[in-house]
């Protein structure tokens, strides 16, 4: 059995965490663990449990508790591990062996951890102290001024414990290890001078000097505004220090596990240390110096680099890669970027958003993040949970302290990155409420999004930037037959290329398969491929390659329609030459004109018709023939809209 105060109050058997119930009854129990094997008078659980004037019937609401925590305990088998919970009279005594309350457990490992005397011993116990810890303490609790007296000297012992740890990596030159720990504290906790202090030390014998002095400055800016007072002692003597040095020409400490061709402690993007900011910590010891920007800001890791290999063979997108370049790097509005690349399934977005992230990779020193965020795929799209849990395990968050709901997840990933020049892409989102958690909050951070949505919501609310992405013209189109293929065998017959990109419909995941069909049969002309996919009732299964195709594409985007929306896309398809208005529409779907508008609408925001003019709209032929085969096959099947 576990008595935990580290975090939220819990007792865990065996079996599992027992119930505790209230607040209240949390607050009694966490009173008792605060003064274990000692008489607690019930007039101080009644002056803790209400911090106002307590009513009438307290003591019996504390008598209560503490028989309802009796029975807990007992139920959950305290009995075995010499746990008893006792009343002297107008008091309550706790029994227990006192290493099973977490507390204590954590007080005895730092206790026994001597970072100057013996740091390589130090290091594990205190990892194993901090190890212990899974949120702010005694939560769960009332908020009374007892309890949060409470809870912050539990704090202040954690915070002791951090700057212990980092003087032993310290201690064994392992300054990167101890900025990267001091980092998170620091941003915790920004007028905590002597954290401050022990921060400024280790990113200056990391060789982080620039870094170093900011951090001072920024500390000073926010005593003067927030408390209206000059640096103490412990803040200025470290600014002085690092200045004499410099001075001196000491230069920094160098890190005694650095890989060779450290570079001398600066920025492994090439730039200046001074343009890494506060926000910046050393890599992990051992990181490649030579890989752009290796260091993340606070983990001591290297670097995330989740993007997904290039796009192979990408051609063109010339001008949305500007667009992006325009919308991802204004720091006018000193507000975060954020980008979507939407347009209709199988145009490319993903490999114009991944190819533009890998172009600008060094601009992103601090990471590069990605997620499929599944909102047209197989299943259901992934919650805003998971998608942050990866994202805080790859900036170096230990999992115990990652947070299990989503919204306090989103709330620690955007304190994560404030500082930071990262890079985050999101793929295939399907609602404008399903990125906003994932939203990084930073300045010098960028976000793209891509979806088949136009995701006006995040345009309305976070002033997103548009990127329109559309079908290939006939020269982009041949010139990716040609990439695929080789120029020659585009150059035998250009007519028979045109024609492809016709049959297409310029897409260039249907031209990718296409492409596959004939590398596998290198005797074909592109003429017989062309004459094999005039046949329409064969032309989705010939477009298609193993795991991909245009006909799996479309099918994500359709399931996601109300039925409503795939019945009018069902009737579009009947459009003789893709070409129609709101009264055709609503003519050949049988809906009055109001929600045939809507439906076209909501259509056209998914890009499965195209709005070319006021009142003018296009699907285009692979879309009809799609809606058409899924009618037919809704029909044999009898499970179509209509039941």
């Amino acid at each position: 059995m576990d008595f935990s105060l580290l975090g939220p109050v819990a007792v865990t058997t065996g079996t599992g965490e027992l119930p505790l119930g209230p607040a209240k009854r949390r607050s009694v129990l966490a009173l008792l663990l605060l003064q274990p094997n000692t008489t607690v008078p019930l007039d101080q659980l009644i002056d803790s449990l209400w911090e106002d004037e307590p009513p009438e019937h307290a003591r019996t609401v504390v008598q209560g508790h503490v028989s309802r925590l009796r029975a807990t305990l007992a139920e959950g088998g305290a009995a075995a591990y010499g746990i008893e919970l006792t009343t002297h009279g107008s008091a309550y005594l706790l029994r227990l062996p006192e290493e099973l309350i977490d507390a204590h457990r954590f007080g005895e490992l730092v206790t026994l951890a001597r970072p100057e005397q013996a740091p390589a011993d130090a290091v594990p116990l205190l990892r194993e102290a901090l190890g212990l810890w899974r949120g702010p303490a005694l939560t769960g609790t009332v908020t009374s001024p007892p309890f949060a007296a409470a809870a912050h000297a539990l704090e202040e012992r954690r915070l002791t414990a951090v700057e212990a740890l980092a003087r032993a990596h310290g201690a064994l030159g392992e300054h990167e290890q101890a900025a990267a720990i001091l980092y998170s504290a620091a941003v915790n906790h920004p007028l905590r001078e002597g954290l401050i202090a022990a921060l400024m030390r280790a990113l200056f014998r990391a060789g982080r000097q620039s870094d170093a002095l900011e951090w001072f400055h920024r500390t000073r800016r926010l005593l003067n505004e927030e408390l209206g007072v000059d640096p103490g002692e412990r803040l200025s003597g470290a600014y002085e220090e690092i200045l004499r040095a410099e001075r001196e020409g000491a230069g920094p400490v160098s890190v005694t596990k650095r890989t060779s061709g450290g570079g001398g402690g600066r920025p492994a993007d090439g730039g200046s240390a001074a343009a890494a900011g506060p926000g910046r910590v050393p890599a992990q010891s051992g990181a490649s110096p030579t890989a752009a920007g290796a260091r993340d800001g606070g983990s001591g890791r290297a670097a995330p680099r989740l993007l997904p290999r290039p796009p192979a063979r990408f051609l063109g997108r010339d001008r949305q890669l500007a667009a992006l370049t325009g919308a991802l790097t204004d720091h006018t509005t000193g507000e975060s970027p954020l980008a979507v690349v939407a347009g209709p399934a199988g145009v490319g977005k993903t490999a114009c958003a991944v190819q533009w992230a890998h172009l600008h990779a060094a601009a992103f020193p601090d990471g590069q993040l990605f997620a499929d965020l599944r909102g047209f795929g197989e299943g259901d799209e992934a919650p805003a949970g998971e998608i942050l849990r990866d994202f805080l395990l790859a900036l170096g968050t230990p999992p115990e302290r990652v947070p299990t709901s989503a919204q306090a997840a989103s709330a620690l990933f955007r304190s994560l990155v404030a500082e930071r020049r990262l890079l985050v892409v999101l793929d295939n989102a399907r609602s404008s409420a399903q990125v906003r958690p994932l939203l990084p909050g930073g300045p010098r951070c960028a976000t793209v999004v891509t979806s088949r949505s136009r995701l006006d919501g995040l345009v309305a609310t976070d002033c997103a930037r548009p990127v329109g992405i559309h079908a290939l013209g006939h020269e982009e189109g041949a010139a990716l037959l040609g990439a695929m293929l080789g120029p020659q065998r585009v150059a035998e017959d250009p007519a028979a290329a045109r024609e492809l990109v016709d049959l297409c419909d310029g897409l260039p995941l249907a031209l990718r398969a296409a492409a596959a069909q004939l590398t596998a049969r290198p005797r074909w002309r592109l003429a017989r491929l062309a004459a094999a996919l005039r046949d329409e009732q064969r032309r989705l299964a010939l477009l298609s390659a193993e795991d991909t195709g245009i006909a799996a594409a479309l099918r994500m985007s359709v399931a996601r329609l109300s039925a409503d929306d795939a019945r009018l896309l069902s009737a579009l398809a009947k459009s003789a030459d893709g070409h129609l208005n709101a009264s055709v529409a609503a003519a050949l779907a049988g809906y009055d004109p109001e929600r045939t508008q809507d439906g076209l609408e909501r259509l056209a925001e998914m890009h499965l018709v195209d709005e070319e003019a006021t009142d003018v709209y296009t699907i285009s032929t692979l879309t009809q023939l799609f809606a058409r085969d899924e009618k037919d096959h809704r029909g044999e099947r009898g499970d179509g809209a209509d039941t």
